[in-house]
C-alpha cells in the first residue's frame, strides 16, 4: 500500500474561500459547539442540537411541564403530534396539512403503516422490498409476511449504489402489495427516483411507501406532487430532535378514511379522554397514534424545522452538493492513494447528503479518529460514512476530518 502525502494545502485555502462565500454559514452559530470535537461527520445519524432547541427544551421543562403539570395535556400537548406533524409536512415533506403526525419510532410506524397498507390490497400477497435497505425495514416486514402469511420479493440492490426504476418494475405485478423503499440509501446515500418508482408502483396497483429517514431535511421531497401514499421517517438526524426523538408518518389524505393501523392505542381512538369501551378510529391522521405522545422529544427539532424554512430546502441541498463534491476531491486526493474505494455515486443527482468510502482498515482506525475528535461512523464490513449536515459543518471541517482519516489509515499502513 502506497503512503498519501497530507491533504495539499490548496484544499485549505478552497475551504476557507467556500466558506465566506457560503450563504448558510452563519447558521453554523446556531448549534451548540462540542469543543472536544474538530470535524462532525456523522449528521446523518444524529444532528448537532440547535442552541435555540437547548433553551426550548429547558423553558419547557421549568415552565410548561414544571408550571403548567397535567393542565398542559389541555392547553398544547395533545395536539402536538399534529401541529409539529403539519410543520413538517409543510416544510420538509411537500404534503399539505392533516396528512403527518409524529409519535412513536420509526420501527413501530414502519409496522403500522404496512400492517395498515397490506389490508387495505385485500387478495394480495407480495411486498416489494430490497436486499441493502436499512435492517429495521427488512426486519419489519419479515415480520409482517410472516404474521399475515405473505411472501417478500427481494430486489438484489447494489450496496455501492440503489434500487432503480427498472428494477421495481420487473418486479411489481397484480400480487403486489406494498413496495417499501429507502429514498436516500442509508449505507450508498444513493437518491432514488422517487417520482417514477411510485408511478411504477401505482401502474402495478399497489401502494407506495417511503423511508425518508437519510432523505428528510436534506433534500427536496414532494410527497403529495409525486403521489406517494405512506412514508416514515426520523427526526434525529437532519432534523436535530436528539436521541431517540420520536419519529413521523405520512398518510395520503385519499387513503385516510379507510385507512387502520394495528397498534390500538387510547390517543389514536375517536373522543379518546371518554374512556370509553370499544376502538373507534379518530378522523383524520390522528389514527395513527396509539400511546401518550413523547411530548419533550418533539420539542427541540421545531427549531430546526423553522431554520429549514427559513434557509430554504433548495439552498440546503445545494450547499449539501458542494459539501459532498468537496468530500470526493479530498478522498481522490489523499484518501484512494492509500487503497481507499468510493462506494456512493459520483454523479450529485443521484447521491443524497452522505458519502461512503470503503477500506478494509476503516474498522479498526474509527476508535482512533474519535479519539481525535474527529467523528464519523463505521458501517460494516468495511465503511465509513462521511454525513455532511448543511446547517451545521463547514468546508474547512470537511477537510480536517479527511486529514485525520488519511493519518490514521498511512500509520497503520
Amino acid at each position: 500500500m502506497s503512503v498519501s502525502n497530507p491533504v495539499p494545502q490548496r484544499f485549505s485555502v478552497r475551504a476557507a474561500e467556500l466558506d465566506d462565500a457560503d450563504p448558510l454559514s452563519s447558521y453554523r452559530d446556531l448549534f451548540v459547539d462540542a469543543p472536544s470535537v474538530v470535524s462532525y461527520l456523522d449528521g446523518n445519524s444524529l444532528g448537532r442540537p440547535t442552541k435555540a432547541g437547548a433553551e426550548r427544551v429547558a423553558r419547557f421543562v421549568a415552565e410548561s411541564w414544571g408550571g403548567r403539570l397535567i393542565r398542559g395535556w389541555d392547553e398544547e400537548w395533545f395536539d402536538l403530534p399534529l401541529t409539529v406533524g403539519d410543520d413538517l409536512g409543510r416544510v420538509v415533506l411537500g404534503a399539505a396539512a392533516g396528512q403527518t403526525a409524529v409519535g412513536d419510532s420509526t420501527s413501530v410506524l414502519l409496522y403500522k403503516l404496512a400492517r395498515g397498507a397490506v389490508a387495505l390490497r385485500q387478495g394480495r400477497d407480495e411486498i416489494v422490498l430490497d436486499t441493502d435497505n436499512f435492517p429495521t425495514d427488512r426486519y419489519v416486514l419479515e415480520a409482517v409476511a410472516s404474521e399475515l402469511g405473505m411472501t417478500l420479493r427481494w430486489i438484489e440492490s447494489d450496496p455501492r449504489s440503489g434500487v432503480h426504476a427498472d428494477e421495481v418494475a420487473a418486479v411489481v405485478g397484480d400480487r403486489t402489495a406494498l413496495v417499501v423503499l429507502s429514498h436516500v440509501a442509508y449505507r450508498s446515500g444513493y437518491l432514488a427516483d422517487a417520482a417514477s418508482i411510485t408511478r411504477i408502483a401505482h401502474g402495478a396497483g399497489a401502494l407506495m411507501l417511503w423511508d425518508l429517514c437519510h432523505s428528510a431535511g436534506s433534500v427536496p421531497i414532494e410527497l403529495d406532487e409525486w403521489g406517494v401514499d405512506l412514508a416514515v421517517g426520523c427526526t434525529y438526524k437532519y432534523l436535530n430532535g436528539g436521541p431517540g426523538s420520536p419519529a413521523f408518518a405520512y398518510v395520503r389524505a385519499g387513503l385516510l378514511e379507510e385507512f387502520v393501523q394495528p397498534i390500538w392505542g387510547w390517543m389514536g381512538r375517536e373522543d379518546c379522554f371518554e374512556m370509553a369501551p370499544g376502538y373507534r378510529p379518530a378522523k383524520g391522521i390522528r389514527r395513527i397514534l396509539s400511546g401518550t405522545p413523547a411530548v419533550l422529544g418533539m420539542i427541540a427539532m421545531r427549531d430546526t424545522v423553522e431554520l429549514i424554512d427559513r434557509a430554504g430546502i433548495r439552498a440546503i441541498r445545494a450547499k449539501s452538493v458542494l459539501l459532498t463534491e468537496f468530500a470526493l476531491e479530498l478522498v481522490a486526493e489523499s484518501l484512494v492513494p492509500l487503497g481507499v474505494t468510493v462506494a456512493s455515486p459520483v454523479d450529485p443527482s443521484l447521491r443524497g447528503g452522505h458519502v461512503t468510502i470503503d477500506h478494509p482498515h476503516f474498522r479498526a482506525v474509527t476508535p482512533a479518529l474519535w479519539e481525535r475528535g474527529v467523528i464519523p461512523d463505521f458501517r460494516a464490513p468495511e465503511g465509513l460514512r462521511l454525513g455532511l449536515s448543511p446547517l451545521s459543518t463547514s468546508f474547512a471541517e470537511v477537510v480536517v476530518g479527511v486529514e485525520a482519516i488519511r493519518a490514521e489509515l498511512a500509520a497503520g499502513s
